[in-house]
C-alpha cells in the first residue's frame, strides 16, 4: 500500500531537514563537554521532527500519522527550550538565539494547521 503522502513533497519535513542541519552547524560551537549533553540533546530533537513527519506518512489512517505529527510537535518544543537554554547559558548569540527561534516557531506553526486540517477530515 503506497503512502497518502509523499513526505519527500511535505515543505514541513523539508524544514524539518534544514532545522536539523542548523542544529548540527549550531551545535558545533558548543563546548567540547556538552557533547553528550545539551548538543546530543538538541540533535536529537531536532533530527525527530522530520523523522516522525517521515514514519507518519507511512501510517494508513490519518488518526494514526497524527500521533507521528504531535510526536514530532512535542520534539519542536522540547528543542525550543534547549535553545533557549543554550542562548541563556551563552553558548549562542542573540542573533543566531533570534534566528532559530523564529524557525522553530514556524515550523510548530505549520505543524500544528497540518494536524489541524487532518483532524478535519
Amino acid at each position: 500500500m503506497a503512502a497518502k503522502h509523499n513526505f519527500r513533497k511535505l515543505t514541513i519535513w523539508k524544514e524539518g531537514i534544514e532545522l536539523a542541519k542548523e542544529t548540527y552547524a549550531t551545535t558545533k560551537i558548543f563546548p567540547k563537554s556538552e557533547t553528550y549533553g545539551l548538543s546530543n540533546q538538541m540533535q536529537r530533537c531536532a533530527v525527530s521532527v522530520p523523522s516522525n513527519i517521515a514514519e507518519g506518512t507511512s501510517k494508513s489512517s490519518d488518526k494514526h500519522f497524527l500521533k507521528y505529527l504531535e510526536t514530532a510537535l512535542g520534539s519542536a518544543f522540547e528543542w525550543e527550550t534547549q535553545l533557549i537554554i543554550s542562548y541563556e547559558i551563552g553558548y549562542i548569540s542573540e542573533e543566531l538565539f533570534t534566528h532559530l527561534e523564529t524557525k522553530i516557531q514556524k515550523i510548530q506553526g505549520m505543524l500544528t494547521r497540518f494536524m489541524e486540517s487532518l483532524s478535519n477530515h
